[in-house]
């Protein structure tokens, strides 16, 4: 007789086992009809998996994010039963859910073109309307790899061997046609609706690596509703225009090469806006009580072993043997080099908290098809920091942390911030009663700021609690940026230590600090945040003077002298081109101010601004318009 709690408290008795249809039908129609899937006990199954013993249940809609991964999973398997229907022979190979939408990897000779998208979507279509239902099966491993060996699916093999041998090997059938999967899965195809859209086709080595064979992945999207699918398909649309590899071109900032893959080749303007970031965020931390440092691009293995980094990390870290045997790692994070200078001198508690900041450059290796712009690099700088304090300082500097990190964020254009806690692994280090400590320093942080979290239960690094900053942006898109993580590892593993006030040396509790995360990636977002009409403060180049034609060039460069005097970075363009087209140029620059000079401006000592994104325009003194533009710059800058 097991006995169900639902997540109000509620208590529900049966007197034989009970499934998840019958438990959405004793609580409601509506509920049993919106039923997808179900969780039992933390655990998501099917609706049709039988509960024989007491447990807590919660019926998953597609108002629940697990619900609307379910749609997705389903629908990327009535994906790869159409691609295999419209196209025999075609091999699989793994389709998850993902963010906003889902993918299939596929083995195929002939590469997929748009045509075969369309056509691939009115199959999943008509599957959907067939009602085909779902099955769950469980096989004997020995079965699994015969069968799919027999039939040609050699990657399903492999899937195969991978699954621990204490789990089950399932096979779910959407109608006759089967796919190698753990689930849960929604009843029938029916469920899923028909508010889905393929999207695109990439390339994508088989387990991400490139020694192996490039399959072909299609991705798509799908959601409960038609306006939902609208609403995310001008979302892309908006985020294509708004693509920051694009606006780096037309603002000329950078550029990448095959000579230097995932590194960035910065140009002046987009320099000058990585810089002013850089000067922004040191005059914010100097005000905080931060002492700038800069430790070794490259050191030596013993250290990064010591640290635990070698273990964990060493198949991301670029290594280089020198003539006398040595083993030295370009660094990958900065932390155990500011350990290092931590360790420089004895410490007291009177030095505690020791805040040490670093705009470190650090080298990861990426695979190459992971390799997006700004977004995904194999070479980027940290704005990192790392707080030394004692076990009681912990709760003050992680709210000084976040309010500063929620500062930032606010002068930079995102006020739509949302926080995520994760507390202790099962698998970590640190003594409970410090882990109790950091747990609730970090909570209270983040509740003293009244903003939206989200707790991601036994989600901690293996050496702390930790916050991550999601920053949304003008469009709806979430983008995890700053992080906070308490450390009760690496001082200990690196002999960082400190003189209490009763004489005893003792280990610091260790913060890491990062608030743009990476600055290149930051400035990705940014971009594509503004859509490349940055804040006056943050634009690289501010202004240019246009001439109506040449016989006024001598006045456009008092013009320009007078607004660089004044601090506003700003360019003339003399070329002999009418003037619109220069209006039009300078615009697809993104160039926030276009000061434009004719006879009359001349005449009257005053120019005529045109704002970026504005047709009005509106003339003024050249005094007035130097104190008036000067002080607007001056605002974040000071």
């Amino acid at each position: 007789m097991p006995e169900i709690k639902l997540p109000d408290g509620k208590k529900i008795q049966f007197s034989t086992t009970i499934n998840g249809f019958e438990i959405a039908n004793k609580i409601s129609k509506s509920l049993e009809k919106a039923a997808l899937i179900m969780e039992v006990d933390e655990e998501l199954k099917d609706l049709s998996h039988q509960i024989k013993k007491d447990s807590r249940v919660k019926i998953i809609t597609s108002k629940d994010q697990e619900g609307l991964d379910a749609i997705r999973h389903d629908t990327t398997h009535i994906m790869a039963m159409a691609v295999q229907k419209l196209f025999p022979g075609t091999k699989i190979a793994i389709g998850p859910a993902i963010k906003d939408g889902f993918y299939y990897d596929f083995s195929r000779k002939e590469p997929f073109t748009p045509q075969d998208l369309e056509k691939i979507e009115k199959k999943m279509k008509e599957i959907v309307e067939k009602d085909e239902p779902t099955k769950r099966e469980v096989w004997e491993r020995k079965k699994a790899k015969d069968h799919y060996k027999k039939i040609g699916e050699n990657y399903k093999v492999e899937l195969v061997d991978s699954i621990p041998e204490d789990q089950e090997v399932t096979i779910y059938y959407h109608g006759k046609w089967y796919d190698l999967c753990r689930g849960p899965h929604l009843v029938s195809t029916k469920k899923i609706g028909k508010y889905f859209k393929l999207t695109k086709v990439s390339g994508a080595y088989w387990r991400g690596d490139s020694n192996n064979e490039m399959l072909q992945r299609i991705y798509g999207t799908s959601w409960p509703s038609q306006k939902e699918l609208d609403e995310y398909l001008k979302r892309l649309e908006e985020a294509e225009k708004r693509d920051h590899r694009k606006l780096g071109k037309e603002m000329d900032l950078f550029h990448f090469r095959e000579e230097s893959p995932g590194a960035v080749f910065w140009h002046d303007k987009g320099w000058t806006l990585f810089q002013t970031l850089v000067d922004y965020m040191r005059q914010k931390q100097k005000k905080a009580g931060y002492k700038e440092i800069n430790t070794p691009e490259l050191l030596d293995k013993n250290l990064w072993e010591k640290s635990g980094h070698w273990e964990k990390f060493g198949e991301h870290m670029y290594t280089s043997e020198t003539p006398d045997k040595k083993v030295f790692a370009v660094k990958p994070m900065n932390c155990p080099g500011c350990v290092q200078v931590f360790n420089r001198g004895l410490k007291s508690y009177r030095d505690l908290p020791l805040k040490l900041s670093e705009f470190g450059k650090v080298h990861r290796y990426e695979p190459s098809g992971a390799l997006h712009g700004l977004l995904r690099v194999r070479a980027f700088t940290q704005d990192d920091a790392h707080i030394f304090c004692t076990e009681d300082q912990i709760t003050e500097e992680c709210l000084t942390v976040t309010n500063l990190i929620l500062e930032i964020y606010k002068d930079l254009g995102f006020e739509n911030v949302l926080l995520k806690y994760s507390d202790r692994p099962e698998k970590r280090v640190g003594d409970d009663k410090v882990w109790d400590k950091s747990e609730e320093a970090l909570l209270k942080a983040i509740k003293q700021t009244k903003l939206k979290y989200e707790i991601n239960k036994g989600e901690g690094a293996f050496y702390g609690p930790k916050i991550e900053f999601v920053l949304r942006d003008a469009i709806g898109r979430d983008w995890q940026c700053g992080t906070l993580q308490v450390d009760l590892n690496l001082p200990f593993r690196l002999g960082a230590s400190y003189v209490d006030r009763d004489g005893l040396k003792k280990v610091p509790v260790m913060l890491h600090r990062a608030l743009f995360g990476s600055l290149e990636r930051f400035i990705g977002i940014l971009l594509e945040h503004y859509a490349g009409k940055l804040p006056l403060w943050l634009s690289p180049l501010q202004a240019i003077v246009l001439p109506i034609s040449s016989e006024f060039d001598n006045y456009a460069k008092k013009i320009y002298e007078q607004f660089t005097k004044a601090g506003i970075n700003t360019e003339m363009d003399l070329k002999n081109q009418k003037i619109n087209y220069k209006i039009r140029e300078h615009s697809l620059s993104k160039i926030p101010l276009l000061l434009i000079c004719g006879e009359k401006e001349f005449k009257n000592e005053s120019v005529t601004i045109r704002r970026l994104g504005h047709e009005q325009q509106e003339t003024l003194s050249l005094q007035v318009a130097t104190d008036k533009i000067s002080k607007a710059n001056k605002i974040l800058k000071n």
